[in-house]
């Protein structure tokens, strides 16, 4: 209803705003997309949102809330569930469609049967991770790689550090290399890896509660990291910092360990 509102007032139109949502786990079955999409629909009293996103690439039984009941997860059937997200976007429904959280090999299995190539691929990606191989793949394809940060905000694995545990802080906002460029340039070393993301060709996902690091994180444009500075950012060293332990289990999971899970990367 508030989105509604700020439209009716004039206080923002439609065409003005980006709207994503996403198709979670339990809703995979051919049957469940549609549905899916007309709550999201519904609750935000709109007529369609701009890209919709199937979440992870694995399913759950209905009902099921946390991605750690193992005991519910179902048989993947990815083409089922992208031919019903062709679909969605054919009635107009949602203006583009996409991925979320998968693979170099699961996306180039997805174009083998996909009459309409997703729009965006949103990941785990920042200094820390760069994913390259994944990043490569999606420009030769046309998919846009976006680094997914607005769910990892309000969680302990949060790559910016954002409520999230002193591990992760360490890594990201707390990593020598970012804290000395952010220094150089009078930055703040969340500014400079979300502006990392921006100059590698990618849209960011900020999330905050706090209002003086909502204007921060808005604060991206009008400057860059110089040539020499951004090369400093290679030697970081790489971990993934969300791995899915919660879609791994060798006997109840479709994914039997995080090497088939990320294929790898």
């Amino acid at each position: 209803m508030a989105l509604k509102k700020l439209f009716t007032e004039g206080v923002v139109k439609r065409e003005d705003m980006w709207i994503t949502s996403k198709l979670w786990c339990t809703d995979h079955a051919p049957e469940d997309v549609p549905e899916a999409m007309d709550r999201t629909l519904q609750d935000l009293q709109l007529d369609y949102v701009d890209l919709y996103l199937v979440h992870w690439p694995f399913r759950m039984e209905k009902g099921t809330i946390a991605a750690s009941e193992f005991q519910k997860f179902c048989p993947v059937d990815i083409c089922s569930t992208w031919r019903a997200m062709e679909k969605l976007y054919d009635s107009g429904k949602t203006h583009a469609i996409g991925v979320s959280n998968f693979s170099t090999k699961k996306l180039g299995d997805l174009l083998t049967y996909a009459h309409i190539t997703p729009a965006v691929n949103q990941v785990e990606c920042h200094p820390v991770w760069k994913q390259m191989h994944l990043r490569a793949f999606c420009e030769s394809k046309g998919i846009h790689l976006s680094m997914n940060l607005v769910s990892c905000f309000s969680q302990a694995h949060t790559p910016l550090g954002s409520r999230g545990t002193s591990w992760v802080k360490t890594d990201i906002l707390k990593n020598p290399i970012i804290n000395m460029v952010a220094e150089k340039l009078c930055k703040t070393p969340a500014q400079v890896s979300l502006r990392w993301g921006l100059q590698n060709g990618m849209s960011v996902l900020p999330k905050s509660a706090n209002e003086s690091r909502i204007k921060e994180n808005i604060d991206l444009f009008g400057w860059s990291i110089p040539h020499d500075l951004f090369l400093k950012f290679s030697e970081i060293e790489q971990r993934r910092l969300i791995p899915g332990h919660f879609a791994v289990h060798e006997t109840l999971s479709p994914y039997k360990s995080l090497e088939e899970l990320w294929d790898g990367e």
